[in-house]
């Protein structure tokens, strides 16, 4: 039986978005009394606002630099409608299937914390879409994260009023005719309502729970493709001996050599090893990996902070009967673990690069075929093995290397200079995105070269790895052959890809 996610009013997890995201568990609503009293109150008390004469921006005024215009009350009905049109100006792709429901799901918990001015009737109308699985196409360009995700977000509110299209049952389709599908009207906004839907940083947010989890991964990752190019080019394994670590104490990289050591066999007291010192690439992996290692805890905690806050503007405090006009939409804490996340994770991709060219190279790899080829007599003359493989990965580890120059330090003045500050979170977001699939190439192709490394090299020594971590090598060239002649490898790398993003293996206990 699959859990439920409840929304209401309380924090609701990044693995509860993940769940939502994957669709392995289902979407519930708080149906309590006291909580739909609580969330129409805002609702509500807006309405009172109108009826009374007072100035809320985006209820009785225009939007952003146009808030000096007044809006007049025969017009408030239609100006939340016009918000969700004039943002219709998205391009690029659209964001997938995953993305798009952890987009909603992160938006629903911002507007159930009862500090938005909408009503319960709108809350049940997006949790509808998440359990039915109506998925609005959503384009990933056109947000400056401030007023955060406003653009990205006019999808999911024209979608709500019947304009826009959504993936539903299969096809795309008008939201309309997906809403009659299920018996439904298009949804009537409330005054303020498009513009809690939109002003908030629900599409950086998402995007970065969905890189967290990538990246937490390819931690453990490349710890095993490490323990295996060490076993492959025949290093030293105490490089990763827990005294030798026990003095430098940053927990992420003495978890690192942990368990790259748990892979290994080590014999004590450890004997003359013919190599002292093996490249950095090796040696120094533990320090590589350790630092995202050490930065992911950070990360977490402020991803769940932001993805629990009430991030959009005004702010309606129905109980204090207050409304306070801010800049709870800016999304410069996603900005800034997001550009962090992409440059530690970059590291990873050139730290197997590295490794790899350590691995083919005949001149550094102590012993094994150049290139890695297994290819035997005639063959060999004609064979490259890897060769075009670690070609890739230079390509795909420079690409990810371009892609760290911080995209927060890239703010932008813009609609008038009212938007005069801008936190980029979204541009980060979608460049961390791009960073892990190029690092999950590259690891992949590193992956695959390395068990191939593992069993030549048994061929004429016993591998330092555990019982384990050897059958998990089998495994690999039981899906994957030897190059005993060259054949494209494209359809290989593209499984073991997809095999990673499944994250298929588990490595390392808890």
């Amino acid at each position: 039986m699959q859990k439920a996610v409840i929304f209401s009013s309380d924090p609701v997890s990044i693995d509860d978005i993940l769940s939502i995201s994957d669709r392995q568990c289902t979407v519930e609503l708080d149906n309590s009394e006291t909580y739909q009293a609580s969330i129409n109150a805002g609702a509500d008390f807006i309405s009172e606002c109108l009826q009374q004469d007072g100035a809320v921006y985006g209820v009785t005024t225009g939007y952003g630099d146009s808030c000096e215009v007044a809006v007049p009350p025969e017009s408030v009905d239609q100006l939340p409608i016009n918000l969700t049109r004039f943002h219709g100006c998205g391009l690029g792709q659209h964001f997938s299937a995953e993305e798009t429901r952890a987009i909603l799901a992160v938006r629903l918990v911002s507007l159930c914390k009862g500090f938005s001015g909408v009503s319960y009737n709108l809350l049940q109308r997006l949790a509808l879409m998440l359990q039915e699985d109506i998925l609005p196409l959503i384009p990933e360009e056109g947000s400056v994260g401030a007023s955060g995700d406003l653009t990205p977000l006019s999808y999911i509110a024209g979608a709500l009023i019947g304009e826009r299209e959504v993936v539903f049952r299969g096809r795309v389709q008008s939201s309309k005719s997906a809403f009659a599908e299920l018996g439904l009207q298009p949804y009537q906004l409330r005054p303020k309502e498009a513009l809690a839907l939109m002003n908030g940083t629900a599409v950086m947010t998402a995007l970065a729970c969905l890189a967290y989890r990538r990246a937490d991964y390819l931690c453990q990752l490349s710890s095993r493709v490490t323990s295996l190019m060490l076993a492959a080019v025949k290093g030293n394994p105490y490089h990763f001996d827990v005294a030798l670590h026990s003095v430098k104490p940053h927990q992420g990289q003495q978890q690192i050599a942990a368990w790259i050591r748990s892979d290994l066999q080590l014999q004590e007291p450890a004997p003359r090893q013919s190599r002292l010192q093996d490249r950095y690439s090796i040696r120094c992996a533990p320090h590589v990996i350790g630092a995202l290692q050490d930065a992911l805890p950070w990360i977490k905690i402020t991803l769940f902070n932001e993805l629990n806050s009430v991030n959009d503007n005004p702010v309606v405090d129905a109980k204090a009967r207050r409304i306070h006009h801010g800049g709870h939409f800016y999304g410069g804490h996603i900005a800034m673990v997001m550009d962090l996340l992409k440059a530690q994770v970059a590291n990873l991709a050139d730290l197997q690069d590295r490794q790899m060219a350590l691995l083919l190279d005949g001149k550094s790899n102590q012993g094994l075929a150049a290139n890695l080829t297994a290819a035997e007599g005639a063959e060999q003359s004609v064979s490259h093995g890897f060769k075009a493989v670690q070609i890739g990965c230079s390509a795909w580890a420079a690409e990810a290397l371009k892609l760290t120059m911080p995209a927060s330090v890239f703010s932008r003045s813009t609609e008038c200079h009212n938007q005069d500050k801008v936190s980029m979170g979204t541009i980060a977001a979608r460049d961390c995105r791009r960073v892990i699939t190029l690092t999950e190439q590259v690891i992949a192709a590193s992956l695959l070269a390395a068990a191939h490394g593992c069993y030549l090299r048994q061929q004429s020594s016993a591998l330092p790895l555990n019982k384990d971590v050897r059958q998990f090598v089998d495994q690999m060239l039981n899906g994957f052959p030897l190059l005993t002649q060259d054949r494209p490898l494209e359809a290989e790398l593209r499984q073991l890809l997809a095999m990673i993003k499944q994250q298929c293996w588990r490595l390392y206990a808890a």
